[in-house]
């Protein structure tokens, strides 16, 4: 799925009215229907019910959705802002005159002063007053609307957005002077905000409302920014030939492993045998021989000559890909053999948590890095790596400098997930759970990665394919083992099924 700036949908809507033979009245009434229906389905019509409505095209959705709210049985309150006098957009100055002339309907244009009315838990706020063409903080008595909004604790539907919050970057805002919303109805597409950890809670639930948009205007636009959904997964996922053996399905390696962190090479291995590889061989200490071989004994093992660290990697085979980094600890000896091993590659590897440790202890390895390899940090990895960033909007923007910088893949991740590439895209997965949130989730993704790709899939695509399969494997380990339950083993567990349910779903 695209995700729109504030600009392109600008665009979009200029081009749907002036393309497609819709007005602007039409697309108020599109939005409008779908924000009461929605509502409807989810409350009942004797719920207090109070419209703020702002002096924009947003404060025309909302008067919009109170006519529709009206007819379905609903008795709001409404305050329309028009400070000043004669601020009012078009559309809504026009749909504004048309309700003055209902009398039963409790209507008050506001253009002075404003007496707030009282909010309880019991009511339904529905916010139109700005939507995401907002370009400054909130101030003056709008700020303190908003304040008085959130302290209520009535449930909040925002049309489009909540009001106060960007829809692409946020970074200085004072999130108290932002609406908090429990339900986010979206124009057709989500914004980027939605998927920043900083504001996702401003937004609360979010769904899409398709109001009809030109599809021409749409698909001429390819953003920066998607969304990764199963469609997505499902439109790269190869067929498997009746006639394979493992010798076409991919041979890879995993280095990985130190004496007492044995568990993050085994659930990196247990990830990548059950990615669909042919064949996968762990490269450790010799004190996880044992633990691999009777852990994963599907998989090959390859020791060390050192005990319990990694201290010279040699890849005895030829591998599809490699993976480098889970649980290997960061001894001098073995950031020596990482700095030997990653100058002596040209092709992609994915590299991972304590390989990435060993990098930041050493930044010239980052020059050395074969292009387009993937790394996979957390938010600490990440600021360890390029330097301390105070959001996780600052880590997106620096990402895409480094990913230029090293033409490198940067797999950011969190509860949900960015991919950020070399060519400026970043592309944020839609599946997973906050079970994940557990020791050992990252390396079983790590292992995940190189299974697919070593099965012959560019690392763009294999990034894209492997967060998602992923994330979908600890929904399933969720519903199996509970949010607090799920430990990184249910997710390895679960990596085939999930990518079962990814063919399943398209049939």
């Amino acid at each position: 799925m695209k995700i729109y700036s504030n600009e392109e949908i600008r665009y979009i809507d200029k081009y749907t009215i002036e393309n497609d033979g819709v007005s602007s009245m039409e697309l108020i009434n599109r939005v409008a229907r779908g924000v009461a229906s929605e509502v409807c389905a989810r409350w009942d019509s004797d719920t207090p019910t109070v419209i703020f409505a702002g002096p924009g095209n947003n404060g025309a959705d909302a008067l919009a959705v109170a006519v529709k709210l009206i007819e379905s049985g609903f008795d709001p309150e409404i305050y329309l802002f028009n400070i000043g006098g004669n601020k009012l957009s078009p559309d809504c100055r026009k749909i504004c005159d048309r309700m003055m002339e209902v009398p039963e309907i409790r209507l008050t244009e506001v253009t002075q002063n404003f007496s707030m009315p009282q909010l309880t838990d019991r009511h339904l706020v529905i916010d139109g007053l700005f939507g995401s063409g907002l370009n400054k903080p909130l101030e003056g008595g709008f700020k303190v609307l908003v304040q008085r909004i959130n302290e209520s604790g009535a449930s909040v539907v925002s049309i489009d957005i909540p009001s106060g919050l960007y829809a692409d970057a946020n970074d200085g805002q004072i999130f108290r002077d932002i609406i908090h919303a429990n339900l986010t109805l979206a124009i057709q597409t989500p914004r980027r905000s939605f998927f920043n950890p900083e504001t996702a809670e401003l937004v609360g639930e979010w769904k899409t409302l398709d109001i009809g948009l030109s599809e021409e205007a749409m698909n001429r636009i390819n953003p920066n920014c998607h969304l990764i959904d199963s469609h997505n997964v499902r439109y790269y996922l190869k067929e498997r030939n009746p006639f394979c053996s493992k010798a076409d399905l991919g041979n890879i390696a995993i280095i990985s492993g130190s004496y007492g962190m044995m568990g993050a090479a085994l659930l990196a291995t247990r990830g990548a045998l059950r990615s669909g590889v042919g064949k996968v061989t762990t490269i450790s200490p010799r004190c996880g021989y044992s633990i691999i071989q009777q852990g994963a004994p599907e998989a090959m093992f390859q020791g060390d000559h050192h005990d319990i660290i990694i201290t010279n990697i040699v890849l005895k085979s030829e591998y599809s890909a490699v993976a480098i980094g889970p649980g290997l600890g960061t001894h001098d000896m073995t950031v020596d053999a990482v700095e030997r091993f990653i100058a002596s590659q040209k092709r992609p590897l994915v590299i991972d948590a304590d390989a990435l440790n060993c990098i930041a202890q050493r930044p010239s390895i980052l020059y050395s890095i074969p292009g387009w390899s993937i790394l996979t940090p957390h938010a600490g990895e990440f600021d360890r790596l390029f330097g301390a960033q105070k959001s996780h909007e600052a880590r997106i923007q620096k990402g895409l400098e480094m990913a230029r910088t090293h033409n490198i893949i940067i797999v950011l991740k969190g509860r949900f997930t960015s991919i950020i590439r070399p060519d400026g895209k970043v592309l944020i997965n839609s599946s997973g759970t906050p079970a994940m949130a557990t020791a050992g989730s990252g390396d079983v993704l790590t292992g995940i990665l190189a299974g697919i790709l070593g099965q012959g899939y560019t690392p763009d695509i294999a990034s894209l394919i492997g967060v998602y399969i992923h994330g979908l494997a600890g929904e399933i380990a969720e519903k199996q083992c509970g949010m607090y339950g799920t430990t990184a083993g249910d997710i390895a567990r679960n990596v085939g099924l999930a990518i079962q349910r990814i063919i399943d779903n398209d049939r």
